[in-house]
């Protein structure tokens, strides 16, 4: 159970810096829900690039940028 709300936490974090970096915050569940689909592409893209993650900075790192990612590319389907 601690781990789920301490995922939540770090979810909401994640989504809410990614928000910040792109300058689109989607409000609490939004930011928690990017939050951890940024997690999720953040792993991929850890993988496809053949980044190592060793520890909590680096992975907290890939999740932004696949936060961040997944935000870029949601504003630019909403603009179409």
């Amino acid at each position: 159970m601690h781990q789920l709300i301490w995922d939540i936490v770090i979810g909401i974090i994640i989504g809410w810096l990614a928000g910040f970096l792109v300058g689109e915050g989607l409000g609490l569940i939004g930011n928690m829900v990017v939050g951890i689909l940024g997690a999720i592409i953040g792993g991929y893209l850890s993988t496809f690039l053949h980044v190592n993650i060793d520890g909590f900075w680096s992975a907290l790192g890939m999740s932004v940028l696949g936060a961040v990612v997944l935000l870029v590319v949601l504003r630019l389907i909403r603009s179409k």
